[in-house]
């Protein structure tokens, strides 16, 4: 392995701002460190800013993976101050003031000033991790791939099976989760099937496509309120997705899904099952947390002091998913507002106009929420106006367009959902054989590497922190 055996750090001898993950929180706060005296080094395992909340139109085929992943490399190109690492982060000394980063044999290690930690949240199993072998997530490009293949196959197959019990398990798709990704999956994947795909296979219908979205609260969308949980599951239900609430899923196999309603049990025969149910903030938080004596809550949230800080560690930073503070939810809104605050708070001490102990708490500005639910139908909240349907639909284009990094993605995105809303087609459809079976076949290699053995490329490369 090649290693630095020296800490890096810029040369000029200025304040140097080493930030984990370049999602929302992290590429704002360095974007807007842009004018501010010091130099910013972003560390993140992948090579691209992800837009989480569209990553189900890439699963479903309407985006394709470039227009909600640009490369970050392009988007900071023109910010002097900032340098691009790739690299997983696999230690954080906040003694010493480093952050040690690896890439396949390459490792290296980072002095800061400011540690601003960013890395978000990855998919909750609520401790049944053998879940996710048949239900993947829905966090990175990757799940999203993978789905996108496993709806594709589903269809191939029932297309070449004659036997009509095994049809109907292939075209039962099985979504857990009744958040605003799991319905808005919901409500595209009925579209592909009685839509998109009608009249594309030859020996069935796939109309007789069957969604079933199942979720263990009491409603749909529970952060939207009563009145908007309603009108989101009866915009389902038209669209012939079958809802079940109360049903807590006990068991995910390579056939089926079993949940509980009340004391009864029942089974699902399923080919393609999601998981779009919880999340669990990223495995650094708690190594953070630990050093700096301070608690995480279940989901893996480092709990900050009100200015976003860990413990007495002034120059250390938890922001987005990772924090646990006043109980805000764990959306872009918060990631890109906490990434802001910080890097407001970084500027002024650099210029010697604050001092940590002045730093004004942050404060957290609702903007709303938002889910579309079909073409022309979306659910909007923002504090006490509600907002459904076509009116709805128009809000959700104008904020996600807006909120798009890159003049080209916000332009091809628009134009995508133009032709989506006037056309069936979809034009990013394609999978491979290596997007179904690549991350299962990873894990099951992992598997077969005793504990002591050096763990291939394939694995090594691959691997994120705090995996066994």
């Amino acid at each position: 392995m090649s290693s630095e055996k020296k800490a890096y750090r810029p040369a000029g001898g200025r304040h140097h701002v080493v930030v984990i993950g370049s999602g929302f929180g992290g590429l704002f706060a360095t974007k807007d460190l842009k004018d501010a005296d010091v130099d910013v080094t972003l560390i993140d395992r992948g090579n691209h800013h992800l837009f989480q909340p569209l990553l189900y139109q890439v699963a479903t085929g309407i985006l394709s993976s470039g227009e909600i992943a640009p490369s970050t490399r392009q988007i900071l190109a023109g910010q002097e101050n900032a340098s691009v690492v790739k690299g997983e982060v696999t230690d954080i000394d906040i003694e010493s003031k480093t952050v040690t980063t690896h890439l396949g044999n390459y490792e290296r290690s980072y002095e800061y000033d400011s540690l601003i930690i960013a890395a978000g949240a990855g998919q909750s199993y609520f401790g049944n991790d053998h879940f996710a072998q048949y239900a993947p997530g829905m966090k990175t490009l990757d799940d999203a791939l993978e789905i996108r293949a496993r709806i594709i196959g589903a269809f191939e197959r029932a297309e070449l099976t004659t036997d009509p019990a095994e049809r109907e398990r292939l075209l039962t798709f099985v979504i857990v989760g009744a958040g605003p990704t799991g319905v808005e999956l919901a409500g595209q994947l009925a579209e592909m099937a009685h839509r998109t795909l009608s009249g594309e296979y030859r020996n069935f219908s796939t109309d007789s496509a069957k969604i079933l979205l199942l979720d263990g609260a009491p409603q749909v969308l529970p952060p939207f309120g009563k009145r908007l949980g309603r009108k989101a599951q009866r915009q389902l239900e038209k669209l012939g997705v079958e809802v079940k609430l109360g049903a807590m899923v006990t068991n995910v196999d390579e056939t089926s899904v079993t949940y509980k309603a009340g004391e009864e049990e029942h089974t699902i025969e399923s080919y393609t099952k999601i998981w779009s149910a919880g999340v669990a903030a990223s495995p650094l938080g708690k190594l953070v947390a630990d050093q700096a004596g301070v608690e995480v809550d279940r989901a893996g949230r480092v709990q900050v002091n009100p200015d976003l800080t860990v413990g007495e560690h002034k120059n250390v930073f938890v922001i987005g998913d990772m924090m646990g503070l006043n109980r805000l939810p764990g959306v872009a809104q918060t990631a890109i507002q906490t990434g802001q605050y910080v890097a407001e708070q970084i500027a002024a001490e650099t210029e010697g106009t604050q001092q940590p102990e002045q730093r004004e708490p942050f404060e957290y500005f609702d903007k709303g929420s938002m889910a579309t639910i079909s073409r022309f139908s979306a659910v909007v909240k923002m504090g006490k106006v509600e907002v459904t349907g076509f009116i709805g639909w128009l809000l959700w284009l104008a904020v996600h367009v807006m909120y798009l990094v890159g003049f080209r993605n916000r332009l091809v995105a628009a134009f995508a959902w133009g032709l989506n809303a006037l056309s069936r087609k979809r034009w990013n459809l394609a999978t491979t054989r290596q997007q179904l079976h690549g991350r299962n076949g990873l894990n099951k290699l992992n598997g077969l590497i005793g504990p002591d053995a050096d763990f291939p490329i394939e694995v090594r490369d691959t691997r994120r922190f705090g995996e066994k």
